[in-house]
């Protein structure tokens, strides 16, 4: 069996193969035992692929943590300069998110055509990519949990109770000022992404990540597909060693 991980900042989420069908689960990066889904199949895994994009200090502990479940090596997946047509525009690749490589080379392999691909993780990232697999560039955004954190932090005169409603039109409290402008904003990129799909000819856009129902139902016309790193690490693991 093969165990693939996408390590967030906030979230790691997991995916066994070769058990019939994938098994998946995710869980808090901070909680003691993030894989504890995974109980009972330790034994049976003999590789493990991890995309991850936290501090040093979490990716030690996580691997700390593989080592004495699985007791296999841990391979890590970073960015490249290429992979199965899909080339990079980063000049030093190192500096790119691995989560974006892994992201994007799913959207490639599943089109083989121009594309967006947007992760609304913790950040919020947006890259695209010709139809001759050329990565174009892309946008690193503060995601809407970051957002809300920084007005309660940063402005601690800013008193508020966060609210999921999609209501952008202008506030008439505080609560609502905060609130509707996270929506107004986060249609603003919905806005912005459908201009550049346009402009740049893109023929499908991808939407992964946790918020990304919440940007799709402020009008993002996006495919929304679960998993995209996981499903780039697949792609990484069907073809042997790194």
């Amino acid at each position: 069996m093969i165990l693939l991980i996408d390590a967030g900042n906030t979230r790691l989420k997991w995916r066994l193969t070769g058990t019939g069908g994938p098994l998946e689960g995710a869980a808090v990066m901070a909680d003691a035992e993030p894989l504890i889904g995974l109980s009972g199949y330790w034994s049976d895994i003999d590789r493990i692929l991890v995309s991850t994009v936290a501090s040093e200090s979490a990716r030690a502990q996580l691997h700390e943590l593989l080592l004495a479940r699985a007791k296999v090596p841990v391979e890590y997946c970073w960015a490249e300069s290429t992979r199965d047509g899909l080339s990079n525009s980063y000049g030093d690749v190192s500096r790119m998110g691995a989560d974006r490589w892994h992201a994007m080379l799913a959207g490639w392999v599943r089109c083989k055509a121009s594309f967006a691909v947007v992760d609304a993780g913790s950040a919020v990232t947006v890259d695209y990519v010709n139809a001759g697999g050329r990565h174009l560039g892309g946008y690193i955004l503060p995601g809407l949990q970051m957002m809300r954190r920084s007005l309660k932090v940063d402005a601690a005169r800013i008193g508020f109770e966060q609210s999921e409603q999609l209501d952008s039109r202008p506030g008439q409290s505080t609560g609502e000022c905060v609130n509707h402008g996270l929506a107004w904003l986060t249609e603003a990129l919905v806005q912005r992404i459908h201009h550049d799909a346009k402009a740049f000819g893109l023929s499908a856009i991808y939407l992964t990540g946790g918020d990304a129902r919440r940007l799709q139902a402020l009008g993002l016309e996006a495919n929304v597909i679960e998993g995209m790193v996981l499903d780039g690490l697949e792609r990484i693991a069907s073809a042997g060693v790194l």
